[in-house]
Parts: structure tokens; sequence; C-alpha cells
């Protein structure tokens, strides 16, 4: 399947919700620590004759990109977090000179991770390593409102995908926080593990059940309606956690990245739940996803450089 390199280190990869053949990718130089970032957008050719992958468009920052979202609303348009505090908006319809269209500048430390509203589709959240997560929409110049409870960096924040004002939050502090934007404060807690916790994801069919990925190496899947304790716990990565990502087409299907170099595809339902594991990166596996629009498809990125887009059951590698 296709491959493509970055300049930078890769940090996210999403699919496009409206164009089956289109992803982004996230991109940080220097191992994110210093240095300028930059926006990929690749769209997939089926056509012998042209490249598997070809770049649409890129956009460079002056500080590493730690993660993007698609817009939910408007096919062109796409939201990255800054390693600045910034979260960016970009407009594929307009010449790379005139992006981006925006830029929200209230977080005090990086932007670690940006979610749109698959429900309301006119909102999103960013979270930070100053332990908050905002609410935006593109109509308002400033963040609608700011949750501030976590007591270390919010390493991820993702909307609820049934309920349009519930989102969790995944923080350092070792809690997963859930919120309704119209309550004053988080309506639950989970001392999910005893490690930081870097990734958090709602399952796509059961709007209660939670995943959540730690630097511990484990994966843990939570039903909200008896968090006291997890469903499962699954074990198989040799480091930290770094991205879990729930299939939008089987509702026992996960994948999840990790700072030991793997993808790993699960069927969190079953005792053997390790399904498959990937190894085709040779440094930090960091950022998976999955297409809403084809089902299996996964893209996956990480610090070699590499954006890798397969069948779920084929090697990542062949061609």
């Amino acid at each position: 399947m296709p491959i493509f390199k970055t300049p930078f280190n890769g940090y996210s990869v999403k699919f496009s919700p409206f164009y089956e053949n289109r992803l982004a990718v996230a991109t940080s130089q220097n191992f994110g620590i210093l240095g300028n970032g930059r926006l990929h957008v690749l769209d997939l050719s089926h056509d012998p004759s042209l490249p598997p992958i070809t770049e649409l468009a890129s956009y460079d920052t002056a500080d590493g990109v730690y993660d993007l979202a698609w817009s939910e609303s408007h096919d062109s348009l796409l939201v990255a977090a800054v390693a600045d505090g910034s979260v960016k908006l970009y407009d594929l319809a307009l010449p790379p000179t005139q992006n981006p269209i925006r830029s929200f500048q209230e977080h005090t430390r990086e932007t670690h991770s940006v979610d749109y509203n698959p429900v309301r589709r006119d909102s999103f959240i960013s979270s930070s390593w100053d332990d908050t997560v905002k609410l935006w929409t593109l109509d308002r110049p400033t963040s609608v409102r700011t949750f501030k409870e976590h007591a270390y960096c919010v390493y991820s924040a993702v909307w609820n995908p049934r309920h349009a004002d519930v989102f969790a939050s995944a923080s350092g502090d070792c809690t997963v926080r859930i919120w309704d934007v119209r309550e004053p404060g988080s309506t639950m807690i989970l001392a999910a593990h005893d490690a930081e916790i870097l990734t958090c994801d709602w399952n796509k069919y059961d709007e209660c059940l939670i995943a959540t990925g730690s630097v511990d190496k484990s994966i843990k899947v939570w039903d909200v309606r008896n968090y006291r304790i997890p469903i499962t716990v699954l074990n198989g990565h040799g480091y930290a956690v770094r991205k879990v990502k729930f299939s939008p087409h089987s509702r026992n299907l996960m994948v999840s990245c990790s700072y030991d170099m793997t993808v790993c595809a699960w069927d969190f339902m079953v005792e053997d739940a390790l399904v498959s594991r990937y190894d085709h990166h040779t440094e930090f596996a960091v950022g998976v996803d999955m297409s809403v629009l084809v089902e299996g498809l996964i893209a996956s990125t990480g610090w070699d450089e590499l954006v890798y887009v397969w069948q779920h059951g084929t090697d990542p590698r062949a061609h």
C-alpha cells in the first residue's frame, strides 16, 4: 500500500470525512522539540500511471504541528494544533499564501490535540500542555470556554460521537475527565491508570465506552456507567501507548500505536484481543487513524518521517 516520506517527523494523521482518498498529516522538525512544522494534505491514487500518494497541498509553520482535525461541515477546512500554543485554521480552497485563514492564540503552552465536533459540526476543542481544554467556534475570535481542572498536560480531548455536548480529556495527571459543556465542571473523573494517560477515544457504536492508553503500556476500555473497573485491559505494547482509535465500522475493533514502533489492531471483546501487530515503522509510531469512508483502511505516521496507508490484514510495506 502507499507510503509517503515527510521532511519532518510525523505526529498525527487523519483521513478526510468527505473524500475517501484524502488524508492529512501533521509533522514537526527535530522530534517536535525545537524547529518548524508542516501540515501535508495527501491524495491516494488507484491509477497505476500515477504515484500511489501525491501531495495536494502543504503548509509551513514556524513551530511544530502536533495534531490536526478535519472540519465536519466544510470539506476544505482543517484545524491544526501547533507547538506555539496556537490553533490554526486552513482552507484548501485558497492558495497557500492566504493560509492559515485564522490563528487562535490563547493556550500558554503547546497545543497537543484538536478534535472537531462530529454531531454539531460547528465547533472544535483543543487541549494543551497548559493543563486546559478550550472550546472554539469558527465565528468567534476567542474561545467559547476554557475547561481547567487537570493538574498536568492534557494530551488528548475527544468529542463523544453521539452526544453533541460531551467530550473526554486525557491527562498526564493520570485521569480522564468526562465533560458536558452545559455543566460548570467535569461530570466524571476516571483514575484510569497509575501513569500518564496520553490518549483516549470513544467507541463509535456504544457511546458509553471509552478507551484509554497510557505510559504504563496498557490500553483499558471503560464503561462510563460503571467506571470503577475497566471492561478489559489490553497488554501487548512494549512502551507507552501514544494513540488509540476505535473503528468507525466495527464495534469491537480498535487500533493503537506506541513508542515501541508498532501499530496494533485489537478485538477488545475476546480473550486473545491482539488481532494484528504491524511493525513497519522504524521509530516511535505516534499517529494512527481509520477511515470513516473505506472500511478497514488504516493510516499511520511516526518519527521515521513516513506515512503508511494500508488495508487491515495486509502488510503495510507491500506495494
